[in-house]
């Protein structure tokens, strides 16, 4: 399985021709998009979700499905007919990746900030996207974990700890896009220390396998 990160928190994966993309936002490039099969969404903000790009894709393959938590898919009246629901605990079939959803809450952001749901997606029994959690998958072997790095609701060493408790062989960074080149440095070098893996940052459209 190939996988491509892009801006932000958008990650692509292909396998066997088919594209299975997750969270593409407005920090996204549209190329990630491009001969896509389906679209997993973590949670409704807009820097994981952009419903134009998605409309404007559907426009060009209307085959595509979309995967997300019936509260997020209430908000896709642009997106209607071409959306499934599905929930925490949910294992299922998109582009023929196989998926299962875990989790159920974006990480707090402040006490009068109200949360919004969440899902974490683990393909092919082998790549983690958290979305905007911590949540851990139990009982899964994870060979490779996308970790956010920052954003208001996070600080370091929840990052740390979330790698560790996950446990894969190899960790990305996610939710980046908020951070300057000093900033990037600082966490970086503080990650690859503590991570107890292999951690790396990919810039926009790197791919690995």
């Amino acid at each position: 399985m190939r996988l491509t990160k892009y801006g932000h928190s958008c990650v692509r994966m292909e396998d066997d021709g088919a594209v299975l993309v997750i969270d593409p936002g407005m920090f996204t490039e549209r190329a990630a998009l491009d001969g896509v099969d389906a679209v997993l969404i973590t949670h409704e903000h807009a820097d994981h979700l952009d419903v134009d790009a998605l409309a404007d894709t559907l426009g060009k393959r209307p085959s595509v499905t979309v995967y997300t938590h019936p509260e997020v898919a209430a908000k896709l009246d642009a997106l209607d007919g071409v959306v499934t629901t599905v929930q925490s605990g949910d294992t299922f079939e998109a582009a023929g990746f196989r998926v299962r959803a875990y989790g159920g809450w974006h990480a707090e952001i402040h006490p009068e900030i109200p949360r919004v749901v969440n899902l974490g997606f683990l393909v092919n029994d082998s790549v983690y996207h958290p979305g905007d959690s911590f949540d851990v998958p139990e009982g899964a072997h994870v060979e490779t974990l996308f970790v956010p790095i920052s954003g208001p609701w996070l600080k370091l060493s929840e990052s740390v700890n979330f790698i560790r408790a996950v446990n894969p062989r190899r960790a990305y960074a996610l939710h980046d896009g908020l951070l300057g080149p000093a900033g990037l440095n600082v966490y970086d070098a503080n990650l690859a220390r503590l991570a107890n893996c292999d951690y790396a940052r990919l810039e926009p459209g790197t791919a690995v396998d």
